[in-house]
């Protein structure tokens, strides 16, 4: 594995869709938070839970403050960091509490595990790049595993998954802290520095592992009837993208078009239908957009006998995206499918502060604040 050899989105993202699409751990999930929607995120997390049996917390992040500066005329930045919890001895991850220090830039942050054997061609690859870690989209940046074990997004608060599951961390083994920084707020311009950090709840012993399953929908949502404007034409919406993000990022936009048919079409709502390929017990999703983000949901084996909604948020809240449990757990088997469908809001646009200035366009999967995503967030446990 050479730790410079980058896995685009496209295939970060689905690739993870191939594999099995099942189970997430049992989230607590924060209380939504107290700032006014789709603004800076000063609202405090919920107070944390005490320890359980075998448990203690590591807390660790950035070696010092970060400024980011994105370049050009760029509003986002995705920054990568090394973060070291100091494994000696096998560990399980059983809960993480990320705390963003900047609240008004930080936009969301994923910590992805990097194994031992990779440790050091890690290093060396954060000190050959200019400055504090290194930029990335779409996963972290390097490497062949990316495997994603903790996020936060605005609302969240202290992550526990329930007694017995974790994420599998080897001794020596490192973390990448990817932070999505957005400075719409300032035009682009510095909004400051940011020094943001995660508290890992650990736990010995032999546990069930734990495994995070991405399933993501395309974005295809037209200017609204009053905008004009170049970028309205999807063409030069799709070049403009690849040219903030690279040409991974257009790829990504066919890919998920090819990979999802039908619930592609142009229009405020798209879908996308998943099929699982090993069994697993779900116990909680998350659904992630942005700020033109109206509604979400997840469905297992809809139009089938037992169909199950497992997350519908019809009034989907930017600040507010913590993982919600869905009970005592859910069991799925290869053969049964998810259809994640979102609904996104051109008019939105000419209403919120972030958004006003900026010129309208066809909005398309991408990774900046003035772009949409659609994806639902499972993490899974293998079925006994």
């Amino acid at each position: 594995m050479s730790p410079i050899a980058r896995r685009t989105p496209v295939v970060a993202i689905l690739a993870v869709c191939a594999l099995a699409l099942a189970a997430c751990a049992r989230v607590t999930p924060a209380g939504p938070a107290t700032a006014p929607l789709h603004t800076g995120h000063t609202g405090s997390p919920p107070a944390s839970q005490p320890l359980r049996a075998g448990e203690r917390f590591v807390e660790t992040g950035m070696a010092r403050p970060f400024t980011p500066d994105p370049p050009g005329d760029d509003a986002d930045e995705y920054r990568c960091f090394v973060v070291d919890p100091g494994l000696t001895e096998k560990a399980f991850l059983t809960g993480s509490r990320f705390e963003p220090q900047n609240r008004d830039i930080v936009h969301h942050a994923i910590f992805f595990r990097i194994p031992a054997g990779d440790a050091a061609r890690l290093r060396d690859y954060d000190a050959s790049t200019p400055g504090d870690g290194w930029q990335c989209f779409g996963d972290a940046g390097v490497g062949d595993d990316p495997s994603w074990v903790a996020s936060w997004a605005p609302g969240g608060g202290e992550t526990i998954y329930p007694a017995g599951l974790g994420f599998e961390l080897d001794p020596g083994s490192l973390l990448v802290m990817q932070i999505h920084y957005s400075l719409l707020a300032t035009g682009g311009k510095p909004g400051g520095a940011d020094r943001s950090g995660i508290r890992l709840r650990l736990a010995g012993g032999s546990l069930t592992p734990l495994r995070t399953t991405l399933l993501p929908a395309p974005v295809e949502l037209p200017c609204a009837a009053t905008e004009k404007g170049p970028l309205c034409e999807r063409d030069a919406a799709v070049a403009d993208v690849e040219r903030r993000f690279g040409a991974q990022a257009g790829q990504l936009v066919a890919g998920l078009r090819q990979l999802c048919g039908n619930g592609a079409e142009p229009g405020p709502t798209q879908s996308c239908t998943h099929r699982v390929a090993r069994p697993a017990t779900l116990y909680g999703v998350g659904g992630h957009m942005h700020l033109l983000g109206r509604s979400i949901k997840v469905e297992l084996n809809p139009g089938q006998p037992g169909a199950r909604t497992l997350l519908d948020i019809p009034a989907f809240d930017f600040d507010d995206q913590a993982v919600r449990p869905v009970g005592a757990g859910v069991t799925v088997k290869p053969g049964d499918t998810y259809r994640v469908t979102c609904t996104h809001d051109a008019t939105l646009r000419g209403q919120l502060p972030a958004l006003r200035k900026l010129p309208p366009r066809y909005v398309v999967w991408g990774e900046g604040t003035a772009d949409e995503m659609c994806l639902a967030i499972v993490i899974e446990a293998p079925a006994a």
